[in-house]
This record gives C-alpha cells, structure tokens and sequence, in this order.
C-alpha cells in the first residue's frame, strides 16, 4: 500500500502526489515535438488566454502552415472540443494544432513560441502546453487540481527522466514559477521532502 496522500494542497491547489513523486524530462530529440500534432483535441486554453491569443496573431501568422492559417479563417482563434473545453484550433483532417511549424527536419515546433523567444510579442504560448505533463483543472469547490498526465507518446521522456533522476515538477520549474509562483515550488520542494521521509 502506498504510504503517500493521494494530494497535498498547497494554497488553493490540490496537487497529484504523482507530480512529486514521478520522473519525467522531455525527450524532444526522439519524440519531435509529436504532443502538437496527435491528439483528439486542441491544446487547453485558459480563458484568460483567449486575448492574447488573438493579439499577438501577427507575430506567428507568417510561421504557419497553410492548413494552420486556414483553420484559424475556418474557426477562429480558438475553438471548443467535444468536452465543452476550450482548445486551439487544429487543421482539417488532421490532429495538428494550427499553431505548428516545422523546422527542416520534420520537427514540429510552436510557432507562438518561436516568435516569443525572438522577442516578438508578449505571448509565450498556452500554459497547458507549457506545463505538460502536468494538466490543470478547476474543481467545483473553488480549488485547481493538478494532476500528471500519462501519453503514450512520452513513454520516451518518463524513461529519460527516471535515468537522469529528474522529478516532473523540478523538470518543470520555470513555468510552475511563471504560473503559481517561486513560493508555491518551494513549497513543491518541502512536500517530496516530507513525502521522501514519509
């Protein structure tokens, strides 16, 4: 029987114990980029997303594919999924997020995101995709549950992660920080340690 809580709130969080306890770093070298281009649905928007999102289209409207532009004519900048979730918009007859490039290789990238590290608009990209594995989501009581998500298209990076000893969390240190803030990590930290001792 396992000797860890299922979840540890912190603040106005409940966090999957599974996020402190699992080993996970992104093997992208392996999987290119594979999260933007398979899947039922869109990447998860939060709403407050919804603007931005919009805003900043000129900056990475020249990266996109044909078929990303199109589906973004056909649906907007946004749609909502078979869950009633909001979702980015994906190409037709495809599984592929509209807002995918793809570098000389065959490597699919965020076009948003490419822009941003140029320095081009203030959008980085969705917070879903920048904290995944993790999957946000809001409970009735108010509280943000935060939970690991497993693909089957990760195998990969969970396989790196256990060999270089890296926790889902720690991997994800940056947007956690950006999202939550530097003392809801370090609380993060606290809780394996205690967990760790359990």
């Amino acid at each position: 029987m396992d000797r860890h809580p299922s979840f540890i709130q912190i603040d106005d969080a409940l966090v999957s114990s599974e996020v402190l306890t699992t080993y996970f770093a992104c093997d992208y070298a392996r999987c290119k980029g594979a999260c933007c281009i398979v899947g039922d649905s869109g990447a998860p928007l939060d709403e407050s997303e919804l603007e931005a999102l919009e805003i900043n289209y000129p900056h990475y409207e020249p990266l996109m594919s044909e078929g990303g532009k199109a589906a973004i004519s056909r649906d907007g900048f946004f749609t909502i999924d078979r869950d009633g979730d909001l979702v980015t918009p994906l190409v037709a007859d495809t599984e592929e997020c509209a807002y995918c490039h793809f570098d000389g290789d065959g490597n699919c990238l965020c076009a948003i995101e490419s822009q941003w590290q140029k320095g081009l608009g203030n959008f980085r990209k969705p917070i879903s995709c920048q904290l995944y594995p993790i999957r946000l989501s809001r409970l009735s009581s108010g509280l943000t549950a935060v939970n690991l998500h497993r693909w089957d298209i990760c195998k990969e990076a969970f396989e790196k992660g256990k060999a270089e000893g890296i926790k889902v969390y720690r991997f994800l240190r940056e947007p956690i920080i950006r999202y939550f803030g530097e003392e809801f990590f370090n609380a993060l930290c606290e809780a394996e340690k205690w967990m760790e001792k359990a």
